[in-house]
């Protein structure tokens, strides 16, 4: 098989690595892709919101499989577009992708069908979101509705919080927003359950937790994630059955009212409290940095599961995890998630040696004459298998020392509920 796989970051480099150690491969395509991805694929430099671009590319390297890693041309409709040519692509089509293009869309589909979320508001200006505010209790949470990188969502603790989040939303911080959601806050702990599903047959893609603010102890601002672990100590067969059953079930029932269903990976942010789990939110894809976490675990082979999706044939396949722990840690550009310099050479990387229960997948990077260079915020993804979380993070940080780069950070408090 020929594979194209959509996107450039630590996602896609961790689905390319994955999936280059299939029989079933002959050759990968990454559009864009990153430097980590020029070393296992051919990296394609094109607009992936250019879908006739796309698809002419595709075309002309008879490329069997797209794997579409980011949320943007989900939501855009890449699916629906590349599928009337009859192309085999993996990933939810333009309604299903809706559960993240809109939390308004999946906030309403969650009060149809009695799924357990935060009591909320939809507001579509200003002056009636502050006044609901007047009122409102704190903490409370502020959503854009619109995609926004994961970036998009405030805890207010005062009037004061919640009035500038509103401001900021609607003075476009994240793109065009038509509407301001305002939930409750729940109090809990945090867990990302991932499923994958053909359209007919559903099954759990692993568990993690991950660390979305950029300082220590979870402070600071909101950032795209900062590392994570898997699995999340909050997973039980009981709680697996009342996430599937109250939540997963029922949103695929509401999708298929809708006439359509879902294909690709889903992955389902909840807050666990007393055992009970609500929905925050659906991303249409594998989470990013859960993802370069929970695919090092996978014992199975990716390319056959993925293959097998797109053929309604997921019943047949069984999915093998390895039972050991991993753990991943972001490191990022000085002075993200604001600004930040670009084009900064990253040295000693290549002359890092890593065993079998150790990866490095990248992020915002580029090769250029064999040297490597950041250019994103979230660089560099450092993970580790181990029996022990503790083990797996003193790894990540031994393997961080060694590159010595001084044009980063990184967190180093990742995992701090899982390791006393």
């Amino acid at each position: 098989m020929r594979i194209a796989i959509i996107g450039s970051g630590g996602r896609e480099h961790a689905i390319a690595t994955t999936i280059s150690k299939s029989s079933l491969i002959k050759e990968i395509f990454c559009i864009p892709g990153n430097a980590g991805t020029s070393k296992i694929a051919t990296n394609v430099e094109m607009d992936i919101n250019q879908f006739d671009e796309l698809h002419k590319y595709i075309k002309d390297k008879f490329i069997d499989l797209v794997v579409v890693g980011p949320e943007q041309p989900l939501v855009n409709g890449i699916v629906d577009y590349l599928e009337q040519f009859n192309i085999k692509v993996f990933g939810p089509n333009k309604i299903a992708s809706q559960l993240e293009g809109s939390k308004i869309f999946t906030k309403k589909l969650c009060q149809k069908y009695n799924i357990p979320t935060a009591n909320f508001g939809i507001f579509e200006n200003k002056i009636d979101a502050k006044k609901f505010l007047e009122n409102a209790k704190y903490p409370n949470v502020i959503k854009a509705d619109n995609l926004a990188a994961g970036k998009g969502v405030y805890i207010c603790n005062n009037k004061q919080e919640s009035f500038m989040a509103v401001e900021e939303i609607f003075d476009g911080k994240f793109g065009e927003a038509k509407n301001v959601l305002i939930e409750e806050f729940l109090e809990g702990e945090e867990m990302s359950y991932f499923i994958i599903s053909d359209g007919t047959t559903v099954k759990s893609f692993e568990t993690a937790q991950d660390h979305k603010r950029v300082l220590e102890g979870d402070s600071g601002k909101n950032t795209g994630g900062m590392g994570a672990y898997s699995p999340s100590r909050l997973i039980s067969n009981d709680l697996e059955n009342k996430i599937l059953d109250k939540i997963i079930k029922p949103t695929l029932k509401g999708l298929s009212d809708l006439g359509t269903e879902y294909k690709g990976f889903l992955y389902a942010g909840l807050m666990i409290v007393e055992n009970e789990p609500y929905l925050i939110e659906y991303n249409v894809r594998m989470g990013d940095p859960e993802c370069q976490t929970i695919l090092p675990k996978l014992k199975t082979d990716l390319a056959e599961i993925i293959d097998s999706c797109c053929n309604k044939k997921l019943a047949d396949i069984n999915i093998e995890w390895t039972n050991k722990k991993s753990l991943c840690v972001v490191l990022c550009s000085k002075g993200y998630p604001d600004t930040y310099q670009k084009n900064v050479l990253i040295k000693n990387l290549e002359n890092l040696s890593l065993n079998e229960d150790n990866f490095i997948f990248h992020a915002g990077t580029k090769n250029e004459n064999d040297k490597f260079f950041a250019t994103g915020g979230r660089v560099l993804n450092f993970i580790s298998l181990s029996d022990d979380f503790l083990k797996a993070r003193n790894e990540v940080h031994q393997c961080i020392e060694k590159l010595d780069w001084n044009g980063g950070f990184y967190r180093r408090d990742i995992g701090y509920k899982v390791i006393n």
